[in-house]
């Protein structure tokens, strides 16, 4: 592999590291020319393990036969950018995790693994063997969006869809704080009416508090075969409309006079309470 050091931040090749927005690199009017960044060794490991391409390294010198050999080596014949800590920081606006960054592609619509998983990919193809899904509603804090998505590849969750306003899964912080596991649940967009997902057998669970709701351990939610647990933004919720919409409405009992929990901190108890009946032990 090429190791090509870098002195200045305008060096040719990184400004996919630091001067693209991320916009500029999910590249809406060419999808298939889109790019993400994964940063530290075990989350690039994920990504490579899911199938994804990488197309560039970024790397502080002294991880090139540390932390970031593995990579490197998996990488093949792309090129590794290095220089000073400094300088890569101030490249990237913040100090590396683990010393290292890669450029990937993002999935095409075509390409295998973005059959089930990414914005192209169809809803019925994400869902079709799903039990257990979640629907994020607006969510747009990369913290909680990578929190949501690690909580559900470990508690049972087989798909993720998000409504456009969401936050897109791959921004670098998302995929960061999920270690990965956003390459681990197949997950797309939902541009439809939440009752859309009745056409899949798949009933609606809306995480609200309200006078009509049920508490997240009632039996009669294991038992669903299929459910959609539908979670809201930071600040609002879930809106109206989304929780009329919605079969059951459910919320997670509060104590000493604490109204909600964080939409990232409510959907890991919802994910294992509400887990499908035969992951329950009994």
């Amino acid at each position: 592999m090429p190791i090509i050091r870098i002195h200045s931040l305008s060096d040719p090749g990184v400004e996919v590291f630091g001067v693209l927005t991320e916009a500029q690199l999910r590249n809406r009017l060419e999808p298939e020319k889109g790019i993400f960044i994964a940063e530290s060794p075990k989350v690039i490991d994920v990504a490579l393990d899911a199938g994804y391409e990488p197309l560039a390294l970024l790397c502080e010198e002294k991880h090139i036969a540390g932390d970031a050999a593995g990579i490197i080596e998996r990488c093949g014949d792309i090129p590794v950018y290095t220089g000073a800590r400094g300088m890569l920081a101030e490249l990237t606006g913040y100090n590396l995790t683990r010393g290292v960054l890669c450029a990937m592609r993002r999935p095409e619509a075509t390409a295998g693994l973005a059959e089930r998983t990414g914005p192209q990919a169809k809803v019925e193809d994400v869902v079709r063997d799903a039990r257990r899904i979640v629907v994020i509603d607006g969510v747009v804090d990369t913290t909680n969006i990578g929190a949501i998505f690690r909580s559900a590849a470990a508690l049972g969750i087989d798909a993720v869809l998000l409504t456009p306003t969401a936050c897109d899964p791959l921004n670098r912080r998302a995929v960061r704080v999920s270690m990965g596991s956003v390459f681990l649940v197949p997950w797309t967009y939902l541009r439809e009416p939440l009752t859309s997902l009745h056409r899949y057998g798949f009933q609606t669970a809306a995480m609200a508090l309200s006078d009509d709701s049920i508490p997240v351990d009632a039996p009669l939610l294991k038992a669903i075969p299929r459910l959609a647990i539908v979670m809201g933004t930071e600040g609002d919720g879930l809106p109206k409309e989304t929780i009329a919409e919605a079969d059951h409405v459910v919320r997670i009992p509060m104590f000493h006079h604490v109204d909600s929990l964080n939409v990232a901190a409510a959907a890991a108890v919802a994910f294992w309470e509400l887990r499908a009946k035969d992951l329950c032990g009994y």
